[in-house]
C-alpha cells in the first residue's frame, strides 16, 4: 500500500513560500532599479555598446571640426576629414558587432589589472609611511650590515647611499 493519497479534483495546487519570496524580491530589484534610474540616469551599457558610443562621438565631432588652413583648404578639405571617418567607422563597427563579449572580457581585465595596480601601490605607500623602521631599515637588515649604517669615507655625517 501507499502512503500518498490521490489528488482531489477540487484542491487548486499551493504556492510555496519560496516562489512568494522570489517574487517579492524580484519586484523590490526592480523598483530600486527604476529608482535609480531616475536618480542617476541609465545605466552603461555592455563594453562594446559604449565604444561604439565613443567612436559615433569622436566621429561626430571630427566632422564637425573646422578646417586650420580656413578658407584656403575650403569643402574639399572638411569633404576629406569627413571621408576618412566614416572609412574609420566603416572598419570598428563590424568588429564590435561580431566581438561584444571581447570588449567585456577587456574591460574586465582592465578592472583587474587596476585593481592589482591599486594593491601594490596602497602595500608599498603604507612600507614607506611606517615609520622608523621602514624600507631602509629592512633594506640595511638584509644587507647584513653591523649598525645597520652604511660610513662613507668622506668627512660628512651623512649616509653613502649604494644606487645599485
Amino acid at each position: 500500500m501507499s502512503d500518498e493519497r490521490p489528488a482531489e479534483p477540487h484542491e487548486e495546487p499551493r504556492v510555496s513560500d519560496a516562489d512568494a519570496w522570489a517574487t517579492a524580491c524580484a519586484e523590490d530589484l526592480e523598483a530600486e532599479k527604476a529608482r535609480r534610474r531616475t536618480s542617476y540616469g541609465p545605466p552603461p551599457g555592455s563594453a562594446a555598446e559604449e565604444l561604439k558610443k565613443l567612436v559615433d562621438t569622436v566621429a561626430d565631432k571630427l566632422s564637425g571640426l573646422q578646417s586650420p588652413l580656413g578658407t584656403l583648404a575650403g569643402p574639399a578639405a572638411q569633404q576629406m576629414v569627413k571621408q576618412v571617418v566614416q572609412q574609420a567607422k566603416a572598419a570598428v563597427e563590424p568588429v564590435i558587432e561580431r566581438n561584444p563579449g571581447v570588449f567585456d572580457h577587456l574591460a574586465a581585465a582592465g578592472s583587474e589589472l587596476l585593481a592589482a595596480y591599486r594593491s601594490a601601490v596602497q602595500s608599498q605607500e603604507r612600507r614607506w609611511t611606517s615609520g622608523p623602521s621602514g624600507v631602509a631599515d629592512e633594506w640595511r637588515g638584509e644587507r647584513g650590515d653591523g649598525e645597520g649604517r652604511d660610513r662613507g669615507e668622506g668627512t660628512g655625517s651623512g649616509e653613502r647611499i649604494d644606487l645599485d
